[in-house]
């Protein structure tokens, strides 16, 4: 297999096994076992793309360039490739998807080919954006994104899952049509949508803008990137869509969804907008330390086990945006770890939750107690993934904040209190993650209901078995991921310093 198409195969296999399942799937446990099957041969062929990175080359590699649509003044093209920022978000896509789609085995049972197909396509459009080097083809999947966990959302969420749908997609729409007139605008410009070669000729001096210019074109991309987060005060339809979706559904949604708002941020916004991204990144910063206050104050207030653990990652992400706006290695590789670190914590505690609501059909806390002593296996991993969320040291989410806050109080760009604040929020993820793990698994066993819950079942267990490997693998041998990252994050420091400096020496 050649390494210029092997990104290439990664990203379509989701889509081939759509196809196959629609077209062979006679029967429901054949439709079941189709998309585990391809999810795990997504898996699989993006840990030989990792086998073949080069930790040691900081541009794109293993490309896949194809022209699509000629102009007279424009080309748009296939045009894939992956790099130390997006390599560990496109291994948390393919890490997830199997165990969000192995959470569904026992929980869906209508419109079953039409679920799975929805999963796979969504895995599809989610892996296109973490790949796509072209901005138009990067916007098709961003909204291909849309349509899918709309529809998880709209069909199989719970009672009032039509009003959280159209709430997803409204927001999430009105900030990509904002993005889409930047696009336009700079494709124009540029004569080209090739992200490479628009920075090539930023670099070269072929392209530039004004500072006003490039500072709205930094808002029309921001916005976007900031509802899909979300940051506050762009986030209301985030607890909304957690609370109505299906287990996979917030699992898919916390795990990677919003990690396509950061990553845009990284990807987009500090390369091509440098200047800008130095000028708004206190605001951005200011923005990011209310979201990590305020998701972790509304979280202790919560009743909803649920609705807790959405408002949480309000509070996750805002340490996420801190650390890429410090604009420093430090500070954008935590920003990027924590984004994985989240994924798989959060992941996994969305998936504690539905394994309760299956059991209870509730997701009050106070319906619980004490269900531990009913549920020692899942007591003792739930507490693990809750240890994990709150950042214990040893444990996968100790190493991304530990790293933000570093880059962030040696920031150029950002005051020390910045690091107070949100060292303050970690404060406060452990007095709501210690709060709700005592209201649901400490105490008296005093409610009958709880007495004769069943323990984890094999499927249950799989789903939470990689998650807790990964806890703490990442927590102890976090070397090993920022050496993926290393080069490539330099890079782009150093592009956006150099800008930054030559901007101001005019």
């Amino acid at each position: 297999m050649e390494d210029i198409s092997l990104v290439t195969v990664v990203l379509m296999l989701p889509l081939v096994g759509m196809l196959v399942m629609l077209i062979f799937a006679r029967n429901e446990q054949t439709i079941r076992w189709s998309a585990l099957t391809f999810s795990l041969l997504t898996f699989g062929a993006s840990l030989l793309m990792l086998r073949n990175f080069d930790t040691a080359e900081a541009g794109l590699q293993m490309v896949h360039k194809v022209d699509w649509i000629t102009g007279e003044s424009f080309v748009i093209r296939y045009y894939v490739g992956v790099d130390g920022i997006s390599i560990w978000l496109i291994l948390l896509t393919t890490f997830i998807m199997p165990l969000a789609i192995l959470s569904s085995f026992n929980s869906i049972k209508d419109r079953m080919r039409l679920y799975y197909a929805f999963l796979l396509i969504i895995e599809w459009a989610m892996l296109g954006v973490f790949m796509a080097q072209d901005l138009f083809l990067f916007y098709i999947f961003w909204e291909v994104t849309l349509v899918p966990m709309y529809f998880l959302i709209g069909i199989w969420g719970a009672e009032n899952r039509i009003y959280a749908a159209v709430k997803f997609f409204l927001y999430t729409m009105a900030g990509s049509l904002l993005m889409l007139l930047a696009i336009l605008w700079l494709g124009n410009e540029a004569g080209t949508f090739s992200v490479p070669d628009i920075l090539a000729q930023l670099d070269q001096g072929v392209l530039s803008f004004s500072t006003t210019t490039e500072r709205w074109l930094f808002l029309a991309f921001g916005i976007a990137f900031a509802i899909k987060v979300p940051m506050w005060p762009l986030h209301s339809w985030l607890p909304d869509a957690h609370v109505q979706a299906p287990t996979a559904g917030s699992v898919i949604l916390a795990g990677v969804l919003l990690k396509l708002g950061t990553y845009g941020f990284v990807r987009f916004n500090l390369p091509l907008f440098p200047e800008a991204s130095d000028y708004f990144a206190p605001l951005v910063a200011v923005l990011a330390v209310i979201g990590i206050i305020y998701g972790a104050w509304v979280s202790y207030g919560q009743t909803d086990v649920k609705k807790l653990v959405a408002y949480s990652s309000i509070s996750h992400l805002g340490f996420v945006m801190l650390g890429i706006f410090a604009l420093n290695s430090a500070g954008v590789q935590g920003g990027l770890l924590q984004s994985v670190n989240h994924g798989i914590s959060t992941g996994g505690l969305f998936l504690m939750v539905g394994i309760l609501y299956e059991r209870r059909h509730t997701k009050l806390m106070n319906a619980f107690g004490g269900i531990w002593k009913a549920m020692p296996l899942y007591g003792g991993i739930s507490l693990i993934i809750v240890l994990s969320s709150m950042g214990l040291p040893g444990l996968n989410g100790f190493v991304g904040e530990f790293t933000i806050l570093l880059g962030s109080v040696g920031s150029d760009v950002l005051s020390w209190w910045f690091t107070a604040a949100a060292a303050l929020g970690i404060i406060l993820a452990a007095v709501y993650m210690l709060y709700m793990f005592n209201t649901v698994f400490m105490g008296p066993l005093d409610k009958e209901e709880n007495k004769r819950l069943p323990d984890l079942n094999w499927q249950e267990l799989w789903s939470l078995v990689p998650i807790l490997i990964m806890v703490f693998v990442i927590g102890l041998q976090a070397g090993f991921f920022f050496d993926y990252m290393d080069v490539s994050v330099q890079d782009l420091v150093n592009h956006v310093n150099n800008s930054v400096m030559a901007a101001a020496g005019q």
